[in-house]
């Protein structure tokens, strides 16, 4: 009987050192995994610059439009948006104020919007978690509380900016009143472990950007790509004719010979000396084309290398560990300095952004962490703010490492960016009752995981289709602008105090008003557009393999009648869903019937059968399920 004691006790001893074994060799796998992650977002970055780098710079070069506050701030979305870096959009920013070609005024909109713009990085990450309904609404949750926090300051801070100038006046007193000198350019720490193999894949020239936005013609036909790493710029003097001695202007003698006069004058020549290393330096094709490629691939790279990392987190962090993990972050300060936690998860996001120099590197890798519910959205919320500081402290270091020519209007512009995260902090956070931003997010989480359609409708909605909207109204003038904007804001406020009085007081409306059952179905419920994604999706899914498709659905009472809750109004939840049937059957074959139904759906039946067989029945439920289920 010892010998069966001592024996399982062996076996147990030696199953827990194989158990520490495997554990302890994934950590290297993951820190290789995120690695290739941040790669791969660089990678990303390149290619938007290549597709739309030229397109951003046409769109900064109209002034015009630029000294419209609301045109700036979609011009700074769209910008950041298109090229993936909000540092590129503001080091152009920096370089057109400086040159004078863009007052500080109508820069702060710009930066404004690529605050905006960045963000979209981290939502496109949370898209890959799609495959499970909990991780999905997680990770989408703790993505777009970034979006809200952003859009929701600017809706604050860009009409106070515009009617008042607050931050421009609080940045041209702390310019005027410190002596600032030019210092060193600051250090690119994330730059210097990624490059080494970014740099073998592909190197752009974004001077070329730069300089379409400054308005110089010969950049437009100049690739992004860059050809030669090293060059030498040689100086020689040479004799040149300049017509006739009226034409004499160099501090040089003059001369004449066979009728023309001739000086001598300094010249410069730039000569290539080393070509560079990576994979497209020799590739004959465009700059769309390139970008295309390498956005196709960077995007591969993202999803492998994130699935990988979700999987090895999952398979780490399980148990006493993930408790103890979520324990330490999740935790607040015992009483009464619990508040304290808060602030100091915004120090730490602020100090890792800085060490990463990007905040779309930060914000998309605590992403997966939320999805799998190490990080819950209330800690992620100020880690999301500190990361907006981060990466304006970045800018502040950059600035001050301008030329002396241009410290001034650079330390100007990054501060304004550093004040309006500042400002934005104080609206949306101090205060437990005014973070706006958790309950929105919640909400859009929510939404992600019932229609999973519906984060890419965001995503076009809020960071393409909505902006460039605006953009187009915009260049036909500001009466346009005012015309159709106007009327819009006025019917969302509407919708917004009609919506607060259902929940709060519903005596105070009318009995029509009290809910919004009176209007049509398509208004008030993303169903009937579901319903329509479902019947497509299957047309095209068995369109081929199946030659008879027949599509009918079943008229049943209506929608049920909904509760006077918050999440059961207009835009923001949809819960009476009628049943449709999609009917799929070949020539001679009998029916199969198979029922898929989400959490408060009615059913949807799909029924196929070959024949002489018996119809079948398979019936499941979406997000009241114990576990969630895969696409």
């Amino acid at each position: 009987m010892l010998k069966n004691i001592a024996s399982s006790m062996s076996q147990t001893q030696a199953e827990r050192m194989r158990s520490v074994f495997i554990n302890v060799s994934k950590i290297p796998l993951l820190f290789l995994f995120l690695y290739m992650f941040v790669c791969s977002l660089d990678v990303l970055s390149s290619a938007f610059q290549l597709a739309g780098g030229k397109v951003a710079g046409d769109i900064f070069n109209d002034n015009a439009i630029l000294s419209n506050p609301v045109a700036g701030l979609v011009v700074g979305i769209l910008v950041t948006v298109l090229v993936q870096s909000s540092s590129t959009s503001t080091s152009i920013v920096v370089s057109l104020v400086s040159s004078g070609l863009l007052n500080v005024r109508s820069a702060i909109p710009i930066l404004m919007g690529s605050n905006i713009g960045t963000s979209v990085t981290n939502t496109i990450v949370a898209l890959m978690q799609a495959g499970e309904r909990d991780e999905f609404e997680r990770a989408f949750a703790g993505a777009t509380v970034h979006d809200c926090f952003n859009w929701l300051s600017v809706l604050v801070l860009l009409p106070l900016e515009a009617t008042t100038g607050l931050l421009r006046r609080l940045s041209q007193a702390v310019v005027d009143t410190f002596h600032i000198s030019s210092g060193e350019k600051a250090p690119e720490m994330l730059k210097v472990m990624t490059e080494p193999l970014t740099k073998l894949i592909i190197q752009l020239d974004k001077s070329v950007i730069t300089g379409i936005a400054m308005g110089d013609e010969a950049m437009s036909n100049r690739s992004l790509v860059r050809v030669w790493c090293k060059n030498h710029i040689l100086t020689s003097s040479g004799n040149v004719s300049v017509g006739d001695s009226f034409n004499c202007t160099s501090i040089q003698p003059c001369w004449q010979s066979n009728a023309t006069t001739w000086t001598t004058q300094n010249m410069t020549l730039l000569v290539n000396i080393e070509k560079c290393s990576h994979l497209f330096v020799d590739s004959f094709l465009s700059d769309l084309e390139v970008g295309i490629i390498l956005l196709a691939c960077s995007l591969l790279l993202l999803c492998t290398c994130l699935l990988l990392l979700v999987k090895l987190l999952n398979s780490l962090l399980q148990g006493q560990v993930a408790k103890a993990i979520q324990r330490i972050i999740n935790t607040d300060f015992p009483y009464p300095f619990g508040w304290l936690a808060g602030y100091l998860a915004i120090l730490v996001g602020a100090g890792m952004t800085f060490v990463v120099q990007s905040s779309s590197v930060f914000t998309s890798a605590i992403t997966p962490l939320i999805g799998i519910g190490v990080i819950s959205i209330e800690r992620a919320y100020p880690l999301t703010l500190g990361s907006n500081i981060g990466t304006t402290a970045t800018a502040i270091l950059a600035a001050l490492a301008s030329p002396g020519d241009k410290l001034a209007a650079a330390f100007q512009v990054a501060l304004c960016h550093f004040f309006f995260n500042i400002l934005g902090i104080l609206l949306w956070y101090p205060v437990p009752t005014t973070r706006l931003p958790i309950r929105m997010a919640r909400t859009l989480g929510q939404r992600t995981a019932k229609y999973r359609w519906f984060a890419v409708l965001y995503l076009l909605l809020c960071f393409l289709l909505l902006p460039s909207l605006v953009f187009a109204l915009s260049m036909a003038g500001w009466q346009m602008m005012a015309g159709v904007g106007v009327p819009f804001a006025a019917a969302l406020l509407l919708v917004f105090v009609v919506n607060m009085l259902q929940v709060h007081r519903p005596g105070c409306l009318p009995v029509r008003l009290q809910s919004w059952d009176f209007l049509p179905v398509w208004m008030h419920s993303l169903q009937p557009l579901d319903t329509l994604i479902t019947k497509v999706t299957l047309c095209c899914a068995k369109g081929a393999s199946e030659p008879g498709l027949i599509q009918c659905s079943t008229d049943h009472d209506g929608p049920q009648k909904r509760s006077h809750m918050a999440l059961d109004n207009l835009v923001l939840c949809y819960i009476d869903e009628a049943p449709t049937v999609v009917m799929s059957q070949a020539a001679d074959e009998a029916p199969t019937v198979v029922m898929s139904q989400a959490a408060d759906k009615a059913p949807t039946v799909v029924m196929s059968q070959a024949a002489d067989k018996a119809p079948t029945v398979v019936m499941s439920q979406g997000v009241n399920r114990v576990r969630s289920t895969r696409l």
